[in-house]
């Protein structure tokens, strides 16, 4: 883990508000030169503080009505029945996010879907039919109130 020192931090919060600046805008941002920003980033893409950059796009812009939390308990952690759990969770484009969480629940899903009968197929074709499942519950997400994928950075 690198040290993040001020100018880091005020880049890397001008990069979470546009992705797509330029090493020049960026640099304007942060009062320092292009190259220096080039550097940075650089020493932060090796440093893993970076970890990519992506286009976010809006699920009902591409036909992607439905967003559900599904929690899921398995019946025991057995290494196979987790194995096969978290190889259903990287095959499944519909499984954006998961997370192994404390609770009632082992792990937590944000899964998105077309329809309700897509997001039904899904659970009940796929899900469920995971070796060791326990429970699966979901809760369809009727509105969504704040979305980011901004971190809080101090400073």
């Amino acid at each position: 883990m690198i040290e993040l020192d001020p100018a880091d931090l005020r880049l890397l919060a001008a990069l979470q508000r546009q992705g797509r600046a330029s090493n020049i805008l960026l640099a304007e941002a942060v009062a320092a030169s292009p190259s220096q920003v080039g550097r940075r980033l650089a020493r932060l893409e090796e440093a893993g503080v970076i970890e990519g950059y992506a286009a976010l796009l809006r699920p009902e812009a591409v036909g992607l009505s439905v967003m559900a939390i599904t929690l899921v308990s398995l019946e025991r952690h057995a290494e196979e029945i987790v194995q096969g759990f978290q190889t259903l969770v990287h095959q499944a484009p519909e499984i954006l996010d998961c997370y192994s969480i404390t609770g009632e629940a082992d792990f937590m899903l944000r899964i998105v879907a077309a329809d309700l009968g897509q997001f039904a197929d899904f659970i009940s074709r796929r899900l469920l039919r995971v070796p060791g499942m326990r429970s699966v519950r979901s809760s369809i997400v009727l509105q969504r109130i704040k979305h980011t994928t901004a971190l809080p950075l101090p400073g």
